[in-house]
């Protein structure tokens, strides 16, 4: 989360954001780690770190595709990636993916001439899905707001 980012550039420890905060350690990792914070949590962080709350729940994450990490992808990730850059936008891709291999399934078993074109659609599903887990593994989203 981005408050992660903004305790890296103000260097401060989490137990120093957590004492500033009145908030404890273990709620100041739950939101680096990206998990749903509280409102007066974030009131609390937006207040210690002086932004608008909104800055803390807008982020996007997103591939910088103009770092050395982003060349060092290989061919198939970045040319899969090519042309959309936002997390969330891949994983909205991938839930229409999803509908429409499960409509082309069902069209299948009531013609068989479907079947084939219901392959394509789990095959592109299951890509597009390696593709983002790959992302998150490899760290390969940056964070934008």
């Amino acid at each position: 989360m981005i408050v992660k980012k903004l305790r890296a550039e103000n260097n401060w420890s989490q137990e120093q954001v957590a004492v500033f905060s009145g908030l404890s350690i273990r709620t100041i990792q739950r939101v680096e780690s990206g998990q749903s914070a509280s409102l007066e949590t974030l009131k609390s962080l937006a207040s210690v770190f002086e932004v608008d709350i909104s800055k803390l729940t807008e982020e996007i994450k997103v591939i910088d595709k103009k770092s050395e990490h982003w060349r060092a992808q290989p061919l198939w990730f970045r040319t899969w990636g090519w042309g959309v850059g936002t997390r969330k936008t891949h994983v909205w891709v991938e839930y229409i993916i999803l509908t429409i291999a499960v409509i082309v399934s069902i069209m299948s078993y009531f013609d068989p001439i479907h079947a084939k074109h219901a392959f394509v659609c789990w095959f592109v599903l299951y890509f597009h899905t390696v593709f983002i887990r790959y992302g998150d593994n490899n760290q390969s989203w940056g964070y934008a707001t």
